[in-house]
């Protein structure tokens, strides 16, 4: 039987990436071996809470929706992930996956939308991007900034030069850590082709765990 660490499977609006607003399933792997001065779900870092595939599953179908979020923590860590996004697919969902990027997504399902993170240096974990993963995305996929002062607006803009992609590029505040008005600003300075986005669920309910 295939297992899982599961941290929580919860139902809520989509508040970021290309689905933002839509209601969706998110099922939350316990884990991460990276530890981002922002992070907003370090209680995902640990816990024992293993479920089967068919278990998930069975969590998943209890919501009327076809979109699917597998997070974390850092999902990829876990090495049975793989075999949860494949379910999923084959079930039918629309399936994302949120990662760090600092694994391989090589032999992620080409069915799932990969939402992966260029870490930026406020980050202080941007010393374990991969950027070989940038070339891997497709149209379907994302890649997202996070971004905290001007030094990182400036860094991912010299990444963007440098790793040009097929992907859809997001660059995001850290939250409370900049004004979103100021990063609009940027963007439209620097004339890029991103799209800015703002953290939906947390405009509506805060750090509220499950939402």
């Amino acid at each position: 039987m295939v297992n899982l660490n599961i941290n929580e499977i919860f139902y809520s609006l989509q508040g970021e990436a290309r689905e933002v607003g839509l209601p969706t399933v998110f099922v939350r792997l316990t884990g991460c071996p990276l530890r981002c001065t922002y992070c907003d779900t370090e209680y995902a870092f640990k816990g024992n809470n293993t479920l089967s595939i068919s278990e998930i599953l069975t969590e998943v179908k209890k919501y009327k929706t076809r979109y699917v979020c597998v997070t974390g923590g850092e999902p990829l860590a876990q090495n049975n992930c793989h075999v949860l996004l494949d379910a999923l697919v084959k079930e039918g969902y629309q399936v994302s996956l949120e990662t760090s990027g600092s694994i391989d997504v090589s032999a992620v399902n080409s069915g799932v939308s990969i939402v992966m993170d260029v870490k930026t240096p406020s980050s202080n974990e941007s010393k374990h991007n991969k950027y070989d993963n940038i070339d891997k995305l497709k149209v379907k996929d994302q890649l997202k900034f996070v971004i905290g002062s001007k030094e990182d607006f400036d860094w991912s803009v010299d990444v963007l030069g440098r790793y040009p992609t097929m992907a859809q590029v997001l660059f995001s505040p850290v939250f409370e850590a900049i004004k979103p008005a100021q990063l609009a600003d940027w963007i439209l300075e620097k004339q890029l082709n991103v799209r800015m986005q703002v953290q939906l669920h947390k405009l509506l309910w805060g750090d509220t765990k499950g939402k």
